[in-house]
């Protein structure tokens, strides 16, 4: 702190403890004095007791403010609450000297007393005690001069010349008391500045003196802390291999305590005593002839289970006695962590075949159910023939829906959510599982055509809609019926039925109710449990109704269900309705799709070339195929004006899909396009007017290209 700064902070403590002494004295005196009033002026005792009580009354608000404020605060309000008490006191004395014979009132002796009060007891400055006397002195003269007709120059020049000398006097003694208590903070200053670098030169001198012991010290713990702290364990051996220090990372591996694994022969802490004392020996001899080791060893941990040890070992002389200093460190996690890692790695490499043996298998589904559909497309095939070659169709979708698992797994879980009629998927799953319902099962649907689109993943749903008919017919041994219904409800946030967690909005409904066994109502709050089966043993593993849960949660919905023994079971899923479109693929719309534009197809698979040229050419379109991407963008580009659309793959060689769109939209911005491939992952950030997943049927293919060729110019 700099000597002013050090002034003024004293001078600022020093007047807030004067004035709020001073506001505390003439409070006092205030009330003490209006018995000079009782003597002096009987009649108007009781005015002047209202004024000294008033002026009493502020003064003693100020003492108390002066007193509760920190220094800061009182510094930046310091000057308001100085003149304050000076002008509330001086128009105090001033109404009684008006009222008590003006200029020939003894009472202007008030105003010196104020003078002497303020400027000789608060170390005010000059300027500050200047400003104090004229605001005292004003205040008394000019309602005199103001108010009084006719003045008597001999009391009035007596008075006033009394008056001004001791104001003088005042401001003198201020001035001189200022400047003497300035000097004497300046000079307690000094002093302090001097007494700390007494003080400081007396610390380094003890310093000094104790360096060289604080060193010792110092040096001597950093090297116990860092020794008995180390993250490897450290055992010191004599040249026998006998333990003579150990640290507490090395008692923490071993399982021992300090006082027994000193003086412990070193040999005997491995797995197998007889071979470790033969390497260890070898060992040592190689050791005190002066060659650093490292090498691996195990021992057995508290549980029995084998820890690996990594071993740096080298002999050093301390004051001549030859000891070896060996560092220990445990690599039982690393090993682990690797062991992961090798099974990451296969398994990622077991994921891209899968995913190579998935997008092979998409093609040739693409080719199956494309043709399929082309065969059912002909009004003259024999019911015989439509029937196998229904077979086909689903076969083929079946093993799509296993390829789309696949690429699941491929891609390390990750689904693809896209919307879809939850109306066709009950649809699909009733008749993949039709044949696995006995006869005396009769299954019924009430599906509203009218339900929205829900969002998520089709073969998940599938496997849930699955394991639900599977696990009603499996409670219903002896026959009976299986209802599945859709509808739109609307669930509000305050339904007591509906955790807090989901969303008000529209849902779609879905039920699925069996005239079964039912259910225990002990076994109600489990059903959703993983491993919680209430069947038979070797009948059930308890994970589909938790899959099933879970599925359900991860689409954003909510599943419950209602049953009890010898009743009906009811599930009730709700899953949040979609806003998004999506595609139809019903064949009974594709007969009317026809078209006479121009469509560029390119692929690498050339059966799907032939597929998609067949089905194009028959609606009326016309084809161009190309099984290279790089001599399709040639077409394309020589061609710009007359092409359409433009079909291709994603996965190819010589140039990706993803590559070959960019160079499209450099050709012809608003060219349409539309990408196929088995996983929509694989389309990256590129802008596509539509999307074919693979495998695909004609009347998909066809319902998406009239789709893009309606629809306006599309925007990226």
């Amino acid at each position: 702190m700099q000597k002013k700064e050090y002034i003024e902070k004293n001078l600022n403590h020093l007047t807030q403890i004067w004035l709020y002494r001073a506001c505390a004295m003439g409070t006092v005196l205030f009330i003490i004095l209006g018995a000079m009033d009782y003597v002096s002026t009987p009649e108007n005792f009781k005015v002047f007791i209202r004024y000294r009580i008033v002026i009493a009354s502020i003064l003693f608000a100020i003492a108390l403010l002066t007193k509760k404020l920190d220094s800061a605060k009182f510094q930046s309000i310091q000057s308001i609450l100085l003149y304050t008490v000076v002008i509330s006191s001086a128009i105090t004395v001033e109404l009684m000297i008006l009222q008590f014979g003006g200029y020939r009132s003894s009472y202007y002796v008030g105003m010196i007393l104020l003078s002497i009060c303020v400027l000789g007891f608060i170390p005010l400055s000059v300027s500050s005690s200047l400003n104090s006397v004229l605001l005292i002195y004003s205040i008394y003269l000019f309602p005199i001069v103001l108010t009084e007709k006719a003045i008597n120059f001999q009391i009035f020049f007596t008075s006033n010349a009394f008056m001004i000398s001791v104001f003088i006097t005042a401001l003198v003694w201020r001035y001189l008391s200022q400047k003497s208590l300035i000097n004497e903070l300046s000079l307690q200053y000094d002093l302090d500045k001097e007494k700390n670098k007494l003080k400081k030169y007396s610390q380094h001198l003890e310093e000094v003196v104790e360096e060289r012991t604080r060193d010792l010290r110092k040096s001597e713990a950093m090297l116990k802390t860092l020794f008995e702290n180390a993250n490897d364990g450290i055992v010191i051996m004599d040249e026998r291999g006998v333990v003579v220090d150990v640290n507490q990372r090395a008692c923490e591996m071993y399982a021992m305590d300090k006082k027994g694994f000193i003086g412990t022969e070193i040999e005997l802490l491995g797995t197998d005593t007889d071979k470790n004392r033969l390497l260890w020996r070898e060992r040592l001899e190689r050791l005190l002839n002066g060659e650093p080791l490292l090498f691996e060893t195990e021992h057995r941990g508290e549980d029995g289970s084998k820890v690996s040890i990594e071993i740096s070992a080298k002999a050093i002389r301390i004051d001549g006695r030859l000891l070896i200093e060996s560092f220990h460190r445990d690599l039982t996690e690393k090993k682990r962590l690797q062991a992961q890692l090798l099974h990451s790695q296969k398994m990622e490499s077991i994921g891209t075949l899968a995913g190579g043996i998935a997008h092979d298998f998409n093609n040739i589904l693409t080719a199956i159910l494309g043709y399929a559909d082309l065969i059912l497309l002909n009004d003259k095939l024999s019911p015989e023939i439509s029937n196998k070659v229904r077979v086909i169709e689903t076969s083929a979708r079946q093993a799509s829906q296993m390829v789309s698992k696949l690429l699941s797994f491929a891609r390390r879980g990750n689904v693809e959510s896209v919307p879809f009629a939850i109306n066709s998927v009950i649809e699909d799953t009733l008749s993949m599982v039709s044949r696995l319902v006995p006869k005396n099962i009769t299954i019924r649907k009430e599906l509203d055509p009218a339900v929205p689109p829900v969002e998520g993943d089709v073969s998940q749903i599938e496997q849930v809609m699955m394991n639900l008919i599977i696990n009603a017919k499996d409670a219903m041994p002896d026959g009976g019926e299986i209802s599945i219904t859709t509808k739109l409800v609307e669930i509000k946030q305050n339904s007591l039925d509906i955790p807090t967690t989901i969303k008000s909005g529209e849902y779609v409904h879905i039920t699925v109710r069996d005239t079964g066994t039912g259910i225990a109502e002990d076994h109600l709050p489990h059903i959703f449990e993983p491993f919680y089966t209430t069947k038979e043993k070797g009948k059930g593993t308890g994970l589909g109704l938790a899959m099933v849960y879970g599925i359900i949660k991860e689409h954003g919905g909510y599943i419950t269900v209602d049953s009890r023994v010898g009743h009906e079971t009811t599930f009730n899923i709700y899953l949040p309705a979609s806003k998004r479109e999506f595609f139809r693929e019903r064949a009974e719309g594709v007969k009317h799709v026809t078209g006479v534009e121009t469509i560029l197809v390119i692929d690498d698979e050339v059966p799907i070339l032939q597929l998609v040229k067949e089905t194009l050419f028959r609606s009326g379109f016309n084809v161009i195929v190309y099984d290279n991407p790089l001599h399709g963008l040639e077409f394309f580009r020589s061609n710009i004006k007359k092409v359409d659309l433009v079909i291709t793959d994603i996965v190819m060689p010589s140039m990706d899909g993803a590559q070959l769109i960019r160079k499209l939209r450099e050709l012809n911005p608003t060219t349409k396009i539309i990408a196929t491939t088995g996983f929509s992952e694989d389309v990256g950030n590129v802008w596509i007017d539509g999307f074919l997943k693979k495998p695909f049927q004609s009347s998909k293919l066809l319902s998406v290209i009239r789709s893009v060729l309606d629809r306006g110019k599309g925007s990226p």
